[in-house]
């Protein structure tokens, strides 16, 4: 008996253990909402002329700033990072409010990231510093945009416009730094995973026969 405890302690525990842990603990937990029913974007159009909505759409939510061309390895780190590992699901988008006269600008990053990626579900939209800084202040979030209005962090919004994240006065994480690959890889992948296992539990329970979300390791 005492052998079978041994050998049980020794082999299969940590074997155990290691499933786990791999599998994730995303599929047991849900992230909390920092920020419900967050605005949508009324008229602000993007580089093309079209108008994006938050609604229906799990949205990474970015501001650019004016100094985009200066904070553009910010854009590569969540592109590898994150955004060429799910940006095929359609009911993702990547979004990013930047002022008004800094298209130029922001062409030449999508150009950038054209030659090796799908840019289609990233969308720049464009408006005045004004309605930027009153739009940011409606986020209600701890954190403040630059002098240049813009952050290195982004925010992830679910289909309801709730913004999420973790709520834990020691683990508290409203956004996430693109400026370290490090926190994307890790905190920000975890989160994320955690929004698309939920909907991927809906569609199960709602029987949805749409294309479902597949969470990659």
């Amino acid at each position: 008996m005492k052998k079978n405890i041994v050998l049980f302690v020794l082999f299969i525990l940590p074997i155990v253990a290691y499933l786990f842990f791999a599998s994730g603990v995303n599929s047991f937990t849900k992230l909390p909402v920092i920020t419900p029913k967050i605005s949508d974007f009324g008229k602000w159009k993007s580089l093309n002329g079209e108008k994006v909505t938050l609604n229906n759409k799990i949205t990474i939510l970015g501001f650019s700033g004016t100094e985009i061309l200066k904070n553009r390895g910010n854009y590569f780190n969540l592109n590898e990072k994150i955004y060429q590992r799910y940006h095929d699901f359609k009911d993702l988008q990547f979004v990013v409010v930047a002022p008004l006269g800094t298209e130029e600008e922001v062409k030449s990053v999508l150009s950038a990231l054209g030659t090796f990626t799908d840019v289609s579900q990233w969308h720049f939209i464009f408006t005045t510093p004004e309605e930027i800084k009153l739009y940011y202040s409606g986020l209600k979030l701890k954190g403040n945009l630059d002098a240049d209005l813009g952050t290195s962090y982004v925010y992830i919004v679910d289909k309801e416009r709730n913004l999420r994240g973790r709520k834990e006065k020691k683990d508290y994480k409203e956004g996430y730094s693109t400026f370290h690959p490090a926190e994307l890889s890790n905190e920000m992948l975890d989160d994320f995973k955690i929004i698309l296992y939920e909907y991927r539990a809906a569609l199960k329970k709602n029987h949805n026969a749409t294309k479902q979300l597949d969470v990659k390791k």
